[in-house]
This record gives C-alpha cells, structure tokens and sequence, in this order.
C-alpha cells in the first residue's frame, strides 16, 4: 500500500512539475511570418470620360484604367467585367474578360505588391442619340488572387460618360 501510495504522490508531483514548466508570463511565442492579403483599388481617368466625334454617329471614348495594389501583396487580376446602363438602369452593354482573354489582348494582369497598372482603351461606339451622354454610367469590377491563390475583395468604380 505504501508503494502505491508513493507511487501516487511522485506522478502528481511529476505532472504538477511539467505544468509549470509548460507557460509563464515571460514566455515568448514566435509566430510565423504574417503575409498581407493583398487588396485592389481601381479607378478611371478621366471621369468622367469625355466622348470625342469620330465621323458621323460614331464617337471615340479614350480613357485609361488604373489598377492598383494597396495591400502589400503580388496579386492577379483573375477578371474584368463593365456594365453600362443609361438613365440609371437600362442596360447598354455588358462584358466580362477573364485572365487568359486579357493577356490575349496584350494587357499584363500581375500586380506587384504596392505597384499599379494603367490599362489604355480608346473604343467606337454607335451612339444614335447625343442625349444618351447624359445618362449613361459604367461600372467596373476588378476580381484577382493573391501570390498564395486566395481570392481578395474585388475593386469596384463607378464612371460616367460626357461629350
């Protein structure tokens, strides 16, 4: 009985021995380094985007859009979508343009970290109606990936269109 009870008081002497040793106030815990996510901002210059005549009914839009990282991570830009309406939500025109399409195109879609973009378009459109320039509005959505895959918040702006 006595070994038993010896036995006894040296494992809950062992087990209180190792929890103290386990933590205290002083103890430091290094953490792996901590990646930013990455984060988009887009914008369009100018806005708004002044139409120029090109001949007849056709006008020219020459604006650039400029695609920055503020998040201090690489990130790619994964897809690009417009969507025009006039008088607030008649719909005008629509398109998305994934990654692959895009560097089709010639336009990178690797942002480096802190680092921008600036994308140039100059497109004829058929505008029958001078009123439209009135009310007509774009919007922009930037969607990418981080340097790690991960999906980060899409960039969005609002543009409107002038003559």
């Amino acid at each position: 009985m006595r070994n038993a009870k010896s036995l006894v008081i040296a494992l809950a002497l062992g087990a209180i021995t190792l929890a103290g040793c386990g933590t205290t106030q002083d103890t430091i815990i290094q953490d792996t380094e901590v990646r930013p996510m990455g984060a988009l901002s887009v914008r369009v210059v100018p806005n708004p985007i002044v139409a120029q005549r090109a001949s007849g009914e056709n006008w020219t839009f020459p604006f650039d859009v400029v695609v920055q990282e503020t998040g201090g991570s690489n990130v790619q830009v994964q897809r690009v979508s417009i969507r025009v309406t006039a008088f607030g939500s008649i719909p005008v025109y629509t398109d998305t343009q994934e990654a692959a399409e895009i560097r089709g195109r010639g336009y990178p879609t690797d942002v480096p970290a802190n680092g921008e973009l600036r994308y140039r378009f100059s497109p004829t459109r058929e505008v029958p109606d001078d009123r439209l320039f009135g009310g007509v509005q774009a919007e922009l959505v930037v969607e990418a990936i981080n340097d790690r895959g991960q999906p980060i918040p899409s960039a969005r702006t609002t543009v409107s269109v002038t003559r």
